[in-house]
């Protein structure tokens, strides 16, 4: 999901080191070195900004009164981007770094920036104020690993014709590193678990800022250099549960951030600017993808009276299906794009998609994109009889369909909900289903499985359609139907469905599960 900077587009200025202030942070000493001398070089627009996604964020006291710093924070590069190059000519001796710009010289940054090639070192400054006293209740410095997965900040941020790293070094005999965010991308400041703060219960203001020199060295204002977030520090419900990891089964205690999340303030942009027209519609050259649904599997019927069922809908290519989602500053909604690309995979325009909304129910606690596929039980004349409520998803590359079709993806990245979903406190998401790869869901909860206690033995089909509302654009969709026949059979407790065989596929039948 990283991304390299295309051309860079703005010119770039000359700033007087005489202009310069730069204040270290403890333990990094000021580097000897003429490119400070020479002045910084700075882009026409900030090379770094701090952005926060959310106004209001509650987080789970857990073991020591410690909370995770899952602040919902992302660093955003501006329009040349931002990147740092890290080497060490021997193992003896001490990393050097700089501040690359493009168009201009680089900016070597302070000896102690890094001490390891896994981070960038006391990068931001973390302080926490009570709301209601105003007193610093704790503060302290964090690396920031830039090498990771990134969102667009803005619809209109160009694919970058290159990826960066998408992790920083921790092998201890590393020699060099690139750490970069592409233009108009953005990515958490805070991206371990691991990386927490002892606080008491109570409500708190949480002030986080690039640290200097970093801030002096990119010539950064506070605006740009500072965000806030409104924190509700709560008691852990979920003993020996990570709250982090609602997939395990817990309730996500950012779900519950959701429900006092309030207006962000004026001053302090909480959501890029969205764009103010349809997008940029799908040239002639665009390759666009194909969606197709799969018949049913999987069809059973549980004691309960309901017909579960696993559906798929992949992408027969030849182009991926790619939706990225932004959020609107005072929901928990985002607006959808769908992204073309031409036979070259080049980014070549953009339409809006529809939305995604956020799921905060147990099991589920990520962001879901609406309108993507639609389930409905039918009777023998294909009439209408049940419509399921599953009508939101969270794409990602479940199944290899078929590879032997053009433009496959082999290696998918997205193959699960850890991959592609993100949090509650997640500026942006994208989501892909690759061509040749599909995604199955398995429809065995109430509301999405099918109710057929009041329903009479027959014949009945489970439809499976595509894209049923026409928000994404494909090749055709002439193929987004699919239907699997099955038998309503028995009574009491031996009622049980029959799938008979479809095509030279056989499925085993049996009365539960």
């Amino acid at each position: 999901m990283s991304r390299m900077p295309t051309a860079f587009r703005r010119s770039i200025l000359i700033a007087s080191a005489a202009t310069l202030a730069v204040t270290t942070v403890s333990g990094i000493a000021p580097a000897q070195t003429t490119n400070v001398a020479k002045g910084a070089q700075l882009a026409a627009s900030p090379v770094l900004r701090l952005h926060s996604s959310v106004a209001k964020v509650s987080l789970e006291q857990r073991g020591h009164e410690r909370v995770s710093l899952d602040l919902g924070v992302y660093a955003i590069a501006g329009d040349d981007g931002f990147r740092i190059d890290a080497h060490r000519p021997s193992w003896w001796k001490p990393i050097t770094s700089e501040l690359v710009v493009p168009g201009g010289s680089n900016i070597a940054l302070p000896e102690g920036t890094f001490t390891d090639f896994s981070r960038i070192r006391k990068f931001v400054t973390v302080t926490f104020t009570d709301r209601t006293t105003g007193d610093t209740v704790n503060s302290r410095g964090f690396g920031f690993c830039p090498s990771s997965d990134q969102v667009r900040a803005v619809p209109e941020a160009p694919t970058p014709a290159r990826p960066y790293p998408t992790f920083c070094p921790y092998n201890p005999f590393t020699r060099g590193g690139v750490y970069g965010i592409s233009p108009q991308y953005g990515t958490r400041v805070f991206q371990d678990y691991g990386q927490s703060m002892k606080l008491p219960l109570g409500s708190y203001t949480a002030t986080v800022s690039i640290a200097e020199p970093y801030a002096g060295l990119m010539s950064l204002t506070p605006t740009d250099a500072t965000t806030s977030v409104d924190v509700d520090v709560v008691k852990n419900n979920h003993d020996g549960c990570r709250a982090e990891s609602s997939l395990y089964g817990c309730k996500d205690a950012r779900a519950t951030s959701k429900r006092t999340a309030t207006k962000a303030s004026s001053t302090v942009p909480r959501q890029p600017v969205r764009p103010t027209g349809p997008g940029k519609a799908a040239p002639t050259s665009a390759i666009l993808p194909d969606l197709q649904s799969l018949p049913a599997t999987s069809i059973q019927l549980n004691r309960r009276g309901y017909v579960s069922f696993a559906a798929t809908v992949w992408n027969a290519g030849p182009s991926p299906l790619v939706i990225d989602g932004f959020r609107r500053a005072d929901e928990d909604i985002m607006d959808a794009y769908q992204y073309y690309y031409d036979e070259n995979g080049t980014e070549v325009g953009h339409e809006p998609a529809g939305a995604m909304e956020w799921d905060d129910r147990d099991g589920h606690n990520h962001w879901h994109f609406r309108d993507f596929a639609r389930y409905r039980l039918l009777d023998a004349n294909k009439d209408h009889v049940v419509r399921s409520r599953k009508e939101a998803f969270c794409l990602a590359n479940t199944d290899a369909v078929d590879y032997t079709q053009p433009g496959a993806n082999w290696n998918p990245y997205n193959t699960d909900l850890h991959t592609s979903c993100g949090s509650y406190t997640s500026m942006a998401v994208r989501e892909v289903l690759d061509a040749g790869n599909g995604d199955t869901y398995y429809q065995s909860l109430p509301g999405q499985s099918f109710n057929v206690t009041n329903l009479p033995n027959g014949t009945y089909y489970i439809a499976v359609e595509a894209n049923p509302f026409g928000v994404m654009h494909e090749t055709r969709t002439d193929n987004n139907n699919s239907y699997r026949k099955f038998f309503l059979r028995g009574s009491g407790d031996r009622r049980h469905v029959v799938v008979p065989q479809k095509g030279i596929i056989k499925e085993n039948n049996g009365f539960f599960f």
